[in-house]
């Protein structure tokens, strides 16, 4: 097997996003009508090695700081809302990775175009047998999976004895199985509003057997097996970070779009829209609600890298600490948004303007688990001094 942790240094992720951007942009209608990412576009994007970032380098990663790769993420985003979306869930499902035995890693992404897809976890189970596990069921929200070469199953384990298996805590453990893609059955669902281009449709699988060796859990940051601060950062939280570079790079977007329109834009019998005071007041402050949220998140990622350790995983005040800058990011941008959207008036609404695709899929973005308010609950609780309910730090 080649040693790929031996790949040279790549480029500067987010000049690499720059340079794709036009493509991105011109394949923008053709992703949302195919749901795919079309080649050559496809191609380029693995070149510029964007599917990477967060994969160990002895993996063949980048490895990446994480406001790296919110930079390169939100920059995609700003060009196409799916490819970006794509991007950080392959860049999060290589988190697994840490988790896995180095080989089984080294295995996956010796393939320079590997890709995992998976669905969230659901009421499946995986049954140990020897040597591994045996699994069937129905997974949904798969985003990427058109273009994955492996699959992955998050499910509880039933022993042999008929018992839940438990993790250190006493609770029933998630694993994650891995296996090649063609070994699922893809089930065309995603007929959707927006995020189209991700393709996030469901997939099965019946009676099929997963070696030990391509299994890990993602649940106890202390289980890694790889060294070094990006890995200190939780699953969780690195997850909340690429959605929120999604909903920022739309949003951004949106905003430029409007300013563009306001210095054109004359409205029957009235001035243009940019010579308006009320216009003016409100582009100011949208400017700055999403240029201080993305601050704060760039700010905080930044600290808490700083004093980050290469084995332990961050402590929990860490770990609030970047769930309120992501998910303060994700409402900042998706009211900015929102805010663009309304100022921009009748010319917001017909498709191939600047804002009525990014409507609709920074309003799919907002249903997503990590856009959701009660995060605010759960940091709430850890600023008071309170043990957190949730589940997602």
């Amino acid at each position: 097997m080649n040693d790929v942790s031996q790949t040279l240094a790549p480029a500067d992720p987010l000049a690499q996003a720059r340079a794709l951007a036009p493509r991105i942009a011109a394949s923008s209608d053709e992703i949302e009508l195919t749901r795919r990412i079309p080649e050559p576009l496809l191609s380029e994007l693995h070149a510029a090695r964007l599917f990477r970032m967060l994969l160990p380098r002895s993996a063949g990663g980048d490895e990446v700081e994480p406001w790296v790769y919110l930079d390169a993420v939100e920059e995609i985003a700003r060009h196409d809302g799916s490819v970006a979306w794509n991007i950080f869930v392959a860049n999060s499902s290589a988190l697994i990775a840490p988790f896995l035995p180095a080989e089984s890693a080294r295995f996956i992404y010796a393939d320079p175009r590997a890709l995992i897809a998976w669905g969230p976890p659901n009421k499946c189970r995986a049954h140990a047998v020897p040597g591994g596990y045996r699994i069937s069921g129905q997974w949904d929200f798969a985003s990427g999976c058109r273009q994955a070469n492996w699959m992955g199953a998050h499910a509880l384990v039933i022993e042999p004895d008929g018992k839940l298996r438990l993790n250190a805590a006493g609770r029933p453990t998630v694993r994650t199985l891995l296996f090649p893609a063609e070994q699922a059955e893809l089930i065309d669902t995603w007929n959707v509003i927006g995020l189209r281009g991700t393709a996030s449709d469901s997939y099965a699988v019946s009676e099929l057997f997963v070696p030990e060796a391509f299994s890990g859990t993602r649940e106890d940051p202390s289980l890694r097996r790889e060294p070094g601060r990006l890995y200190a950062f939780t699953m969780q939280g690195l997850y909340a970070v690429g959605v929120a570079a999604v909903a920022l790079g739309l949003a951004r977007a949106m905003l430029d779009g409007f300013v563009a329109l306001a210095a054109r834009k004359t409205p029957r019998n009235l001035a243009r829209l940019a010579d308006d005071a009320i216009v003016q007041a409100d582009v100011a402050r949208m400017e700055a609600r999403l240029g201080s949220a993305r601050a704060y998140l760039v700010e905080t990622l930044m600290s808490v890298w700083r004093t980050a350790g290469s084995e332990a995983s961050i402590d929990v005040p860490a770990r609030a600490r970047v769930r309120l800058a992501c998910t303060h990011a994700i409402h900042s941008a998706e009211a900015v948004a929102d805010a663009a959207y309304k100022a921009a008036g009748t010319d917001a609404i017909f498709p191939g303007s600047a804002f009525e695709r990014r409507f609709r899929d920074m309003h799919t973005l907002s249903q997503q688990i990590q856009s959701r308010r009660a995060h605010y609950e759960t940091i709430g609780q850890v600023l008071l001094g309170i043990e957190p309910n949730g589940l997602f730090l």
